[in-house]
């Protein structure tokens, strides 16, 4: 069976090294944090100016000071520190980000990010930190749907959208496959509730076991 939200980021939450100093997009990748042990160490950072940063909490239980990126309400870890969001962003920037998780449009078979913008002339442009991020921190994954919902890929041979980074992908997290994205080419790492054949039917690009 395909993954269900929770069992993604369960799987990404599990993944993630210990000790590593950590950015979570906004949306989906928010929900990762509910999953990561206090055992594991890793840090959350936040790119309005936090780290340490715990689950995002429903409003009955909101300290509406406490906020990640995107405005959700959040907790507090022991030894959470605050800092200016010049200082964060030159966290972000300075390579001090052991890992990444974002959103996307698209990502190519190149590791190139689309996040930000999808040319739409009605769409509203929202990279955020986004850019910061896909050029800062030392691995970029992505958590996405594999598909949209009219079922075109979103693992692409070049992304049609415009950038948000270059070659700066390394893992792609889906609810029906997992990817690695390498010098050789897109490594399926595991599928859910598919075949990698029927997946490479779906997909325009080779694939490789």
């Amino acid at each position: 069976m395909a993954l269900d939200k929770n069992e993604l980021a369960q799987l990404v939450a599990g993944d993630i090294p210990d000790g590593a100093y950590v950015n979570l997009g906004i949306g989906q990748p928010t929900s990762i944090a509910r999953y990561l042990s206090p055992e594991s160490g890793v840090i959350l950072h936040t790119e309005n100016g936090m780290l340490g940063m715990g689950e995002v909490v429903p409003a009955e239980r909101a300290d509406w000071d406490l906020t990640n990126a995107g405005k959700q309400p959040v907790t507090e870890l022991p030894g959470a520190a605050y800092f200016h969001h010049a200082d964060s962003f030159s966290m972000m920037r300075g390579g001090h980000l052991d890992v990444c998780v974002m959103g996307a449009f698209q990502v190519s078979a190149g590791g190139d990010l689309a996040n930000w913008h999808t040319g739409a002339a009605d769409a509203i442009p929202a990279v955020g930190g986004a850019m910061d991020l896909a050029a800062g921190a030392k691995q970029v994954w992505v958590m996405m749907t594999l598909f949209t919902k009219s079922g075109e890929p979103k693992l692409v041979p070049a992304c049609t959208y415009p950038l948000t980074g270059k070659a700066c992908v390394t893992r792609v997290y889906t609810e029906v496959a997992t990817f690695h994205i390498t010098p050789e080419g897109v490594r399926v790492t595991a599928t859910y509730g598919i075949g990698i054949e029927e997946l490479a039917t779906r997909l325009d690009m080779p694939l490789l076991a």
